[in-house]
């Protein structure tokens, strides 16, 4: 695929630089960076729980069901 990058548009290359440098980083600091999205699936999770909801446990059987596969 490197090889192959070579032959691209410099704009490509520069977006597949800037992708493997945050690979990089990412793998260096060995921690993970929530993306803006998942962090607010996090927030409405965490509005739910403060207001009280709660999975019951058939719903969390099915999660752990579905993603399993």
């Amino acid at each position: 695929m490197i090889d192959r990058a070579e032959s691209w548009p410099e704009a490509a290359r520069e977006e597949l630089v800037s992708i493997a440098e945050q690979i990089e980083t990412e793998l260096k600091a060995k921690e993970y960076l929530a993306s803006e999205d998942e962090l607010r699936v996090v927030d409405a999770a965490m509005a739910s729980l403060d207001q009280g909801e709660q999975a019951s446990d058939d719903d969390v059987r099915d999660a752990f069901v579905r993603f399993r596969q």
